[in-house]
């Protein structure tokens, strides 16, 4: 993997980030807002399942 490879990468996650606030930004503030009341131990857990998850399409790809 070049340098240009992972900057279109990066690139990608950015837009995917941003894609929830700018197009429905009260979903996505009552969704932070649930975030903000979970337990450490439930947001690891859905870190886990998003790098596994991560993991998994790299493996595919």
């Amino acid at each position: 993997m070049d340098g240009s490879t992972f900057l279109a990468a990066l690139g990608l996650a950015f837009i995917l980030e941003g894609l929830m606030p700018f197009i429905a930004p009260g979903a996505w503030r009552q969704a932070f807002s649930q975030l903000l009341r979970m337990q450490d131990g439930q947001i690891r857990f859905f870190g886990l399942l998003a790098v596994g998850g991560g993991l998994l399409l790299l493996w595919l790809a």
